[in-house]
C-alpha cells in the first residue's frame, strides 16, 4: 500500500495489518526499540515505523542504513508522538536493497551546491521531493487550463533550421565528422550533412504553433527549448521548458486577459493540490510565500506602456544603478520598483521595436510594437508575448530591415497570405514559474538535471 493512500484513509486503516515498500530516510536506534522514518515517494510526508526487540531479526534490523530499500509488514496504530497522527508498528522488516555507509544523502542539512553534484540522488531530500512534486503538479495544471478551454496541444519540433528569435543562440546539430568537416569555397558544406542544411536545437516552438493556430484557432506548445547563451546567472539554463500558446482572432488586450487568467489558475491549482509542499517552502525557503501567491491570485494586474514606465522611473526619487531610458530595456531594479509601486503584477506594453523580435506587430507610430511583458512581485519578468504581425509586406519589410533572410521562413510568411488574421501569443519559461512558486531562487534547482555552460552531467 502507498503512504499517500494510508494517510488519506488512516481512520479506517487503524488496527489493520498493511504492507509498505520504500526507503529509509532516517533510522534512530535504541537498546530495545527502533524508529524508522519511512518514505515511498508517493507523498511529501514520511511514515514512522516502530519496531522492538521482540522481532526475531531485531539485531539485523538495527544494522539497516539510511537509503536502504525495505519491505515492512505491520499494524497501523494511532501515534502518541506529537506532530504525527499514525505510526506503523512493524511485525516484519525485510531488506530489499542495501545501502552502504558512504551514501551521500545522510540525515543532515546539505547545501544546494553539494546536492547539484548529486543530482541523481537529490530527489530523495525534503527540498527536492517538494520541488519536483510541485513541478509535476504545475505541469498538469497548465495542461488542464488549456485543455479545459479547447486548446489543441502541439508538439513542435526540437530539430529546426529556423532561429525563431533571430538571436543566433542555437546549438548546432550535425552528423558530420568533426575532424574532417566537408567544405565548399572555404565554408562548411551543409549539403553533405544529414538534413542537407544547417540545423540546430529549437529556441522556441512559436513559429510552428502559429501555423497550427491558423488551423485550430487556439493551440499551445509545452516542451524543451535550448539556448547556446554563455550565461551563468541564477535564471538562465541551456535547456529549459517553455509554455507557448498561440491564439487566432486575438489582439494584445485579449492576450493579456488570457495570461492573467492562466497564471492565476495555475497558482491557485498548486496551492490547492500541494499544501504540504507549499507549507514546507513557506517555512524553510521563503517566509510569506503562500501569502504572496494568494495575493497574486486575488490581485489586479496593472497595464502600462513602456513609455509611461520610463517616465515613471525617471520621475521616481530613486538613485538607480542603471538609469532608465526610453528606447532601452528595463532592468531588475526597475521591475522591482514597478511591482512595489503598483503593489502587484504589472503588464508593460508597447515596447520599442528595436529591442523586440521581428515577428511582433508594428504599432501605428512605427516606433513601437504590440508587445507585452508581465512583471510579478519577487520574480520580475515571468511572461513575454505580443500580437504577431499579420501583414505579409510589413513582416517581410521588418525582416529585411533586420538583415534577416526569408530563406527557410517562406512558409511562415505565407501564413499571412493564406487566410491570415489577427493573432497573438506569449511564452512563459516553466522554470521561472517554478522559481516563483517555490521560492527556490536558482533555475538549476528546479530542473531535474540542469544543463548550463560547462555542465552536462548525468
Amino acid at each position: 500500500m502507498d503512504i499517500q493512500e494510508i494517510f488519506s484513509k488512516e481512520k479506517e486503516l487503524i488496527g489493520k495489518e498493511i504492507t509498505v515498500k520504500g526507503w529509509i530516510r532516517n533510522h534512530r536506534k535504541q537498546k530495545e526499540f527502533g524508529f524508522i522514518a519511512f518514505s515511498d515517494g508517493t507523498c511529501f510526508d514520511t511514515l514512522q515505523v516502530v519496531y522492538d526487540n521482540q522481532l526475531k531479526d531485531f539485531e539485523d534490523i538495527q544494522k539497516l542504513h539510511i537509503g536502504c530499500s525495505i519491505r515492512v509488514v505491520g499494524v497501523l496504530k494511532e501515534s502518541p508522538k506529537e506532530g504525527q497522527s499514525i505510526e506503523l508498528v512493524a511485525q516484519e522488516i525485510t531488506l530489499e536493497g542495501d545501502c552502504p555507509l558512504d551514501y551521500p544523502i545522510q540525515a543532515k542539512r546539505h547545501s544546494r551546491e553539494f546536492l547539484r553534484e548529486q543530482a541523481y540522488l537529490r530527489p530523495r531530500t525534503n527540498l527536492f521531493q517538494a520541488v519536483f512534486r510541485v513541478r509535476s503538479i504545475a505541469s498538469f495544471a497548465i495542461h488542464t487550463y488549456f485543455q479545459e478551454r479547447g486548446y489543441v496541444y502541439v508538439n513542435s519540433p526540437l530539430l529546426t533550421a529556423n532561429d525563431g528569435e533571430g538571436a543566433g543562440e542555437m546549438f548546432q546539430v550535425t552528423t558530420m565528422d568533426l575532424k574532417n568537416i566537408p567544405k565548399s569555397e572555404g565554408q562548411v558544406d551543409f549539403s553533405q550533412d544529414f538534413f542537407g542544411e544547417k540545423v540546430g536545437l529549437t529556441v522556441t516552438g512559436q513559429l510552428e504553433a502559429e501555423a497550427f493556430a491558423h488551423a485550430f484557432k487556439k493551440v499551445y506548445t509545452f516542451g524543451p527549448t535550448f539556448r547556446a547563451e554563455n550565461s551563468n546567472t541564477q535564471k538562465h539554463a541551456s535547456e529549459f521548458w517553455m509554455i507557448e500558446p498561440e491564439i487566432c482572432f486575438c489582439d494584445l488586450n485579449q492576450l493579456m486577459d488570457i495570461e492573467e487568467d492562466m497564471l492565476k489558475f495555475v497558482v491557485h491549482y498548486v496551492l490547492l493540490h500541494a499544501p504540504r509542499e507549499m507549507e514546507f517552502f513557506d517555512q524553510f525557503v521563503e517566509k510569506g510565500l503562500i501569502d504572496k501567491l494568494n495575493r497574486l491570485v486575488n490581485s489586479h494586474f496593472t497595464r502600462i506602456t513602456h513609455h509611461d514606465v520610463i517616465t515613471l522611473l525617471k520621475e521616481a526619487k530613486v538613485k538607480w544603478e542603471f538609469e532608465p531610458e526610453y528606447g532601452a530595456d528595463i532592468k531588475t531594479e526597475h521591475e522591482k520598483y514597478l511591482t512595489e509601486y503598483f503593489d502587484g503584477p504589472v503588464f508593460v506594453t508597447d515596447w520599442p521595436k528595436d529591442i523586440k523580435a521581428f515577428y511582433m506587430k508594428l504599432n501605428p507610430d512605427n516606433e513601437t510594437v504590440a508587445a507585452v511583458d508581465l512583471e510579478v512581485p519577487g520574480a520580475g519578468e515571468l511572461m513575454g508575448g505580443s500580437q504577431r504581425e499579420e501583414d505579409y509586406e510589413k513582416l517581410l519589410s521588418r525582416m529585411k530591415e533586420l538583415g534577416m533572410k526569408d530563406e527557410g521562413l517562406t512558409w511562415y510568411l505565407n501564413l499571412r497570405k493564406y487566410g491570415g488574421c489577427v493573432h497573438s501569443g506569449f511564452g512563459m519559461g516553466f522554470e521561472r514559474l517554478l522559481i516563483y512558486l517555490t521560492g527556490v531562487d536558482n533555475i538549476r534547482d528546479v530542473i531535474p538535471f540542469p544543463r548550463t555552460p560547462g555542465n552536462c552531467d548525468f
